[in-house]
């Protein structure tokens, strides 16, 4: 495509679609699956990853697309789609994926597992003591916990949970009461895992695997007595999982409460059956669930691959695996002999998950607890693992009679019942707990303390680029900055006194904030740049996110890139600008990298005419977070940090070219193969940063780099 330069920026043929280009990202991530140089245990994981983004693609984005459709919907996407042109693009799209989902698994994964003398055993191959073996097993195990429903005008089509595993068994003959019954449905126990390992003494190898869904296969008919099984095949209905909450109710945490017991049994989306299964079957399935021909996937194995990923924790093959990976300190954390608040107040302080521990950001906040000269604790959560470490420090400061609020987001897609509970243990403790603002979701992620120190109050905050969750700190990418400036403390109290409170909006001194200041500032920061480009200086911008799909946004860049301005954008998902347009998007450049670790910093860098700025953020440029949620841009003011960001946060992604792909004009992406020098980013921080096992020999380099 070769528009004329003259061409409108609101133009559809410059946007990408938003859906489509998701569905590209997940390809990627199929891509590593299939990737022979990576670790076989790890193929395996992504290819679990990629079931797993496309559940909730379903669940969310091709719901969403749905519910327009279904309200008769006639608008259409910045790409110039309407919702059903849309959908029709993602089947095709989709069905492709998923059969070369199993194909991989099926001709590749699976083999070179055997080679390996990992086993996942079909009926077929199961010997005289397996077969004793698991039948005790299902005797014991399964049947007590299943209850066959046969369908008759007694016996309706039940309600099946949402991504549950379910059995549709044909009949024949008579009950104990004489009725005759053509089907029944068994729905697999969610108690069970959905991969069995079977015992030592029985197995043919250290790990031998068997299926849950071919237990119940095989015994199925013991569910039926006096009655023949003909044939019996598994499938799985994704419902929609979007909450329709009405926040203007008294109370937003009863309202959802009651929308997720709904949403196991909402509307479904998606219906995926055994590649065995006789057409009158499915066509009977997607009339029970109101879905049409084009909803049905049919899958050459289990019908969720995600289930498959208990076996990486279970086999114990480090040769199979990444090598292990300790994270590093920054040096001035290293000392012993004095607390986080005497560091923090020699200078600001830099962390780069996972790279770098996120030990310091709990510490903190276990010193803060304890500290008698610490009065108040603030927090926002958005994502928090069960039993967090933070959590149980707020509680202890409560305790103590320090003043601890919490923001917590309740609307947290997927965490709302963890949140809520996390809601109840906090107030239970003491902890004044705030579910943030009506109609903007609260995603920034910020801690404030407030310490006595002498005559004066001094605040101590952190913010972050990435969740307070000690559990995926571990493999997301995200910066943390630790300050005791004022004028950063001032304004993250201001931002925390609009989440609680009911006041006006107040100017910030040193940050961006959603949904206030951040789009117009952003857009003011790229029309800069634009114009020291026109003047005859240098414009460069250089911005690592999520996504990027705001049109304002995209619009500011085609303009910057117009003037002359170099853009380099690092975009790990979504992405609906198309860069290399002669006349429009020429002197952009998108990229996406992938690896053991999930990109999820989101760094700014504007030129700046020589005065370089750089910031760090919780937001994507997603017109969802920047015009919806509450999120903070904080600025990395000392210019050793400002540097560090650049050269470990944005350099190296750009040089990589062995985990990369760059964006083309018609919206597919091409991976970088080097030729000459080999670059991998996530590769060489960790070499630089954190202690590496490679091949038995372990790597370590303290990183100082300030």
């Amino acid at each position: 495509m070769k528009p004329e330069v003259e061409l409108s920026l609101d133009s559809p043929e410059l946007y990408l679609n938003r859906d489509l280009s998701m569905l590209e990202f997940n390809r990627r991530v199929f891509e590593m699956a299939c990737d022979s140089k990576m670790p076989l245990l790890e193929r395996l994981r992504f290819l679990c990853i990629c079931t797993s983004n496309m559940d909730e693609y379903f669940e969310v984005r091709v719901a969403i697309l749905k519910h327009r459709l279904a309200a008769g919907s006639m608008s259409v996407d910045a790409d110039g789609l309407t919702a059903s042109e849309t959908l029709q693009k993602i089947r095709v799209n989709v069905g492709d994926l998923v059969s070369q989902q199993y194909r991989l698994l099926n001709d590749e994964l699976l083999p070179c597992m055997r080679e390996e003398e990992i086993f996942f055993l079909h009926r077929s191959e199961w010997n005289e003591a397996q077969q004793e073996w698991i039948h005790k097993f299902f005797r014991r195990e399964l049947l007590p916990l299943l209850t066959p429903i046969g369908l008759d005008p007694a016996h309706p089509f039940p309600r099946l949970l949402n991504k549950i595993l379910n059995f549709m068994v044909a009949l024949e003959g008579k009950d104990a009461f004489g009725r005759e019954s053509n089907y029944a449905i068994v729905q697999a126990p969610r108690s069970l895992p959905r991969v069995i390992r079977l015992p030592d003494d029985v197995a043919t190898s250290k790990h031998c695997y068997v299926f849950l869904s071919s237990i119940i296969h095989a015994h199925v008919g013991e569910l039926f007595p006096g009655m023949k099984s003909k044939f019996c095949h598994q499938f799985r209905i994704t419902r929609n999982s979007e909450l329709d909450v009405d926040e203007d109710l008294a109370d937003l945490k009863k309202a959802i409460a009651g929308e997720l017991l709904e949403r196991r049994f909402s509307q479904g989306v998606r219906l995926e059956v055994s590649n065995q299964c006789p057409a009158e079957l499915s066509d009977f399935l997607l009339q029970q669930f109101g879905l049409q021909e084009n909803d049905l996937y049919r899958v050459e194995g289990p019908v969720n691959l995600y289930r498959m990923a208990l076996v990486y924790d279970d086999v114990n093959r480090p040769d199979l695996k990444f090598p292990p990976f300790e994270p590093g300190l920054p040096k001035q954390l290293l000392q012993d002999d004095k607390s986080l608040f005497q560091v923090i107040r020699e200078g600001d302080q830099l962390l780069y998950h996972p790279y770098q521990s996120f030990s310091p950001v709990v510490d903190l906040l276990k010193q803060a607890a304890c500290d008698p000269h610490v009065l108040a604790i603030k927090q926002t959560l958005y994502r928090v693992v069960t039993d967090s470490p933070i959590v149980d420090a707020l509680v202890r400061a409560a305790r103590a009679n320090k003043e601890v609020v919490a923001v917590i987001e309740l609307r947290a897609r997927f965490n709302e019942e963890d949140n809520i509970a996390l809601a109840d243990r906090l107030s239970a403790a003491g902890v004044q707990v705030v579910y943030g603002v009506v109609g903007y979701k609260t995603h920034c992620k910020m801690m404030l303390i407030v310490r006595r120190e002498g005559r004066k109050m001094r605040r101590y905050v952190h913010l972050g680029t990435g969740n307070y969750h000690t559990i995926t700190s571990g493999f997301y990418t995200d910066f943390g900055l630790m300050s005791c400036n004022p004028e950063l403390g001032e304004d993250v109290h201001r931002v925390f006194q609009q989440l609680t409170g009911l006041g006006r909006v107040s100017k910030l001194k040193t940050m961006l904030q959603a949904p206030f200041s951040l789009h117009s500032g952003l857009i003011e920061r790229i029309g800069m740049e634009a114009a020291n480009a026109k003047d005859g200086g240098k414009g460069r911008i250089i911005a690592k996110i999520n996504g990027l799909e705001e049109p304002e946004i995209i619009k500011a860049l085609y303009r910057a890139s117009q003037a002359g301005v170099k853009i380099d954008l690092i975009v790990r998902g979504i992405c609906c600008l198309r860069p290399g347009i002669k006349g429009v998007s020429e002197n952009i450049r998108v990229r996406t990298v992938l690896g053991r670790f999930l990109e999820h910093s989101r760094v700014y860098y504007f030129y700046n005419g020589g005065e370089t700025e750089i910031m760090c953020a919780s937001a994507d440029w997603m017109g969802r977070n920047l015009l919806r949620r509450v999120e903070t841009c904080f600025p990395v003011r000392d210019p050793k940090l400002a540097r560090e960001v650049l050269s470990l946060g944005l350099r190296p992604f750009l040089n990589d070219n062995t985990a990369s792909w760059n964006l083309r004009q018609d919206g597919r992406y091409h991976r970088v193969r080097s030729q000459t020098t080999v670059h991998n980013a996530q590769q060489e921080l960790m070499e630089l940063m954190g202690k590496i096992n490679i091949q038995g020999n372990t790597k370590t380099q303290s990183f100082s780099g300030r």
